[in-house]
């Protein structure tokens, strides 16, 4: 059975509403997952799933914020996350640092308002800490990139819906 059906099953004995939050709050899923799914699946009115995976993809954020660089200085104390972080640092900032210096939060919003793989609220977190966001511009920056993304996910969701509707 593929993990997404997997996920479902285990939420199948909660509301609606919940594992809508549920989904919007993992990094698998977030807000790109969980509105097609609170919408299509669960008959949500697309305003509520919107709002529920706003609630739900925001969720972790502020204990990411909070909790990433007193993890990782943790977890460089030894030689094996001492070598992963620097690779990662270093990698990050190679590829991504003249979009950062020249558009800071802007380019934060904008990387987790594209609705696509690997992008979102937990890679923001992640990207905020690499380039040492502060608190509140990186929770300002994710937080409109989530909103912008919902919004997006949300018209394409009803989009989709609706010329399904017509082919049938």
């Amino acid at each position: 059975m593929p993990f997404e059906e997997q996920l479902l099953d285990a939420l199948a004995s909660v509301p609606s509403w919940l594992a809508t939050v549920v989904l919007s709050a993992l990094p698998i899923s977030e807000l790109r997952g969980a509105i097609p799914i609170a919408i299509g699946v669960y008959g949500i009115d697309p305003i509520d799933a919107y709002l529920l995976a706003i609630v739900g993809n925001m969720l972790p954020v502020i204990p990411l914020l909070l909790f990433l660089d007193p993890v990782s200085s943790f977890l460089r104390k030894f030689r094996i996350g001492d070598s992963f972080f620097n690779w990662l640092f270093t990698r990050t900032r190679q590829k991504h640092s003249r979009n950062m210096e020249r558009y800071g939060t802007l380019a934060l919003t904008l990387f987790v308002a594209v609705p696509l793989p690997v992008t979102g609220a937990w890679t923001g977190c992640a990207a905020a800490f690499v380039f040492g966001i502060k608190f509140r511009h990186a929770m300002m920056a994710i937080a409109a990139g989530v909103m912008i993304s919902g919004i997006v996910v949300t018209l394409v969701t009803l989009a989709g819906m609706g010329a399904i509707d017509l082919l049938n």
